[in-house]
């Protein structure tokens, strides 16, 4: 089994996934050759490093993998991964300032995902506090968290059911979002003026209270009538995404205000009172 995560160096995101029976994470190269070289154009960057690797015979220009992650438009792609050996000696090849840094957060990484697997509960309290180190309350990240748990049994329901990770699983959540929110994921990150940022990590406390409420009307829907087929599946997944836009509806009756915002992350922090 493999689990898709989002890590921090410095602040910045870095795509991750966790590969349960081989037991290492993998990471997206794209991130890290970013931070590296602080270059606008890393793919570029690394496609012509990648060429040089290969016409030099290196070892490592052919055992570089590829994984689904979520692009910056929201959608699951391949991308090229490696894992912390092939990482290390990649980072051979950049000259970087941040280079013995990233190698020391790298050690952390894989020391802390050890821990974790002995106590969850680390975990949570990792994000928690990267959360806070980026300047999000108490009450926002709570929210998050619970975000988090809600979607992880919506698509464990998913998974049970055949639906397929990538393709059908970015389907099943654009029609939920678009139920609830009358915007489907890249209307919605359009709105609030993001790109390659997370969307759930930009939306409001009431926005993200309305997503949870939106994906735990499908799973329950989903376990209620067991959908056989995708389609079915996608039906499931509008009934679950319409009885969070009833709720959406009825609170803006009564406030007069729009719920779903454009306000981003940055935005909110930006606002955010100071101390």
């Amino acid at each position: 089994m493999k689990t898709t995560n989002i890590q921090l160096f410095e602040q910045k995101q870095v795509r991750s996934v966790w590969d349960e029976e081989q037991e290492k994470w993998y990471f997206s190269i794209i991130d890290v050759i970013e931070i590296l070289v602080e270059n606008k154009r890393p793919r570029k960057y690394w496609s012509d490093l990648k060429a040089k690797l290969a016409k030099e015979g290196s070892e490592l220009s052919e055992k570089i993998g590829q994984l689904k992650m979520t692009a910056p438009d929201g959608k699951s792609r391949l991308t090229d991964v490696a894992d912390t050996q092939q990482l290390l000696r990649l980072i051979q090849s950049v000259p970087s300032k941040k280079a013995e840094p990233f190698k020391l957060w790298l050690a952390q990484v894989g020391s802390d995902r050890l821990d974790e697997m002995q106590d969850p509960e680390l975990s949570i309290n990792k994000a928690m506090q990267d959360y806070l180190n980026l300047g999000y309350s108490e009450n926002w990240i709570n929210q998050r968290l619970k975000s988090i748990e809600i979607r992880k049994e919506l698509t464990d329901e998913w998974k049970r059911l055949g639906m397929k990770e990538g393709q059908q699983f970015a389907v099943l959540t654009d029609i939920i979002t678009k139920g609830w929110s009358d915007k489907n994921t890249k209307e919605y990150k359009k709105h609030k003026g993001l790109k390659k940022e997370n969307l759930r990590d930009n939306m409001t406390n009431t926005e993200l209270i309305l997503n949870m409420l939106a994906e735990a009307s499908t799973k329950d829907i989903s376990q209620a009538v067991n959908p056989g087929t995708f389609e079915e599946n996608k039906t499931v997944a509008k009934q679950g995404g319409n009885v969070a836009k009833v709720a959406r509806l009825e609170l803006e009756s009564k406030t007069g205000k729009k719920v779903v915002s454009g306000l981003s992350a940055k935005k909110m922090l930006e606002n955010k009172p100071k101390k």
